[in-house]
């Protein structure tokens, strides 16, 4: 029987970017000190945000509205940092790149933009570092259950 972690194998993830401010408040949820037992990284948090704001429409029209208005009105040269997401929630990504709300004639964002819209939304919640905590948690499990019991 395969050891259950394999110190040489890391999940697999995609490399993007998030800016800066949203950045920092997914690395000061990391070090929040309930996030505990499992102590979640920062692809698990991201992927937790995206979860968040594009399962449901009332979270995508604050997506939309976050992107359209105060999103927009940030310097578009603003830096962004790199991390990674799990693939399952980068798919929710790519689906929203490409809706509707983001075709002509309206205004194209880039994943990056969305990235981002997602943690600003994650961020705007009520307790929203609780349920960002809550959601890694949920896509732990739909992982280890999706690869037969190994999360990688």
């Amino acid at each position: 029987m395969a050891h259950p972690i394999g110190r040489d194998e890391h999940a697999t993830t995609v490399r993007t970017s998030v800016w800066l401010d949203e950045h920092d408040w997914l690395h000061r949820l990391y070090k929040a000190p309930n996030n505990t037992s499992p102590k979640f990284r920062i692809p698990d948090l991201l992927s937790a945000c995206v979860a968040l704001t594009l399962a449901e429409p009332d979270s995508q029209r604050l997506l939309v509205e976050y992107l359209t208005t105060r999103h927009a009105l940030r310097d578009p040269k603003c830096p962004g940092r790199s991390c990674d997401i799990f693939p399952a929630q980068f798919d929710q990504v790519l689906e929203a790149h490409r809706a509707a709300w983001n075709r002509f004639p309206n205004p194209m964002f880039e994943i990056e933009h969305i990235l981002t819209g997602c943690v600003a939304v994650a961020m705007s919640m009520e307790n929203g570092g609780e349920i960002v905590l809550r959601q890694a948690r949920d896509n732990l499990i739909a992982r280890s259950k999706a690869s037969g019991g190994s999360v990688n």
